[in-house]
């Protein structure tokens, strides 16, 4: 039997699991460090005892809704490749438009930047690349999600700061820019999550009380304290949230602008508090 007709019937297999097919073959790509022509190639091989035996272990972990980015142990973000367990939520590619306009918006030296809910480090340790002049703090109620984006800091050479702070618990300075993207999802919605997410990313960072807009709150009512003058502030939100995140934050600063942008798909998927000024 052929490498392919194995990885067609657990690919069928995984889509009654409720799992992508497309999941099998990106992790043995991906463990076995093969390009998909090499792949493509491998496919038309004889089977193993033992090489079905590897792609069997693999299709066990997708069923059990186990991410591929999980099984892998890293997921790419802006051009980094970051460790990611357990501890901490798969970064998506939506989060990569949300520092593309930090990055576009902010063209001054020295910035002062904190990143609440920092997770894997992927939007803190972005910013951090690809401005290194700018002082990032890194920020997250989690020390097991702290300890992780150190790690992957290590692994990517750079400098910035780590505090454990639930918010703004443990915060004493100020900052040119405030980013976050806090955990957003609300519990009446955990149906419209998918089940790798539901059962293996932390809850912490995934569900919020209020609607999910809890963290929201609090970052629009303590945020004032710890932004400087002419202050910016960026969020992810859910698809959902691109009028109720926006209203906490007019409340909370009425004198700048509030903006909601949609991402690549047409979603509302970040709010902007500034001054206005482009």
């Amino acid at each position: 039997m052929k490498l392919a007709q194995i990885f067609k019937d657990f690919e069928e297999k995984l889509i009654v699991q409720g799992e992508e097919a497309e999941s099998l073959s990106f992790v043995y790509r991906s463990l076995k460090n093969l390009s998909f022509t090499d792949f493509i190639f491998t496919l038309q091989q004889k089977v193993t005892e033992e090489e079905k035996e590897f792609v069997e272990e693999i299709y066990t972990k997708l069923a059990n809704h186990i991410p591929a980015q999980y099984i892998i142990g890293h997921a790419d973000f802006f051009g980094m490749q970051l460790k990611v367990d357990e501890r901490v939520l798969i970064p998506r590619p939506e989060t990569e438009e949300l520092v593309e306009l930090i990055l576009a918006k902010n063209l001054k030296d020295n910035l002062r930047v904190l990143d609440i809910g920092t997770g894997s480090g992927a939007i803190a340790l972005a910013l951090a690349k690809n401005r290194p002049d700018w002082s990032v703090t890194a920020a997250d109620i989690s020390q097991d999600a702290l300890d992780l984006s150190l790690e992957n800091a290590n692994a990517q050479n750079l400098n910035l700061s780590f505090i454990k702070s639930d918010c703004f618990s443990e915060i004493s300075s100020k900052y040119d820019i405030i980013v976050s993207n806090p955990p957003y999802i609300s519990r009446e919605d955990q149906e419209e999550v998918g089940l790798n997410v539901l059962h293996s990313e932390p809850h912490l960072a995934l569900f919020a009380d209020e609607d999910g807009l809890a963290i929201y709150r609090r970052i629009a009512e303590d945020s004032k304290d710890y932004l400087n003058d002419g202050g910016k502030i960026y969020l992810e939100i859910g698809y959902k949230q691109g009028q109720s995140v926006p209203d906490l934050f007019m409340k909370n600063f009425p004198e700048k602008r509030v903006r909601t942008l949609k991402d690549q798909f047409g979603q509302d998927r970040m709010v902007v508090i500034d001054d206005g000024e482009n």
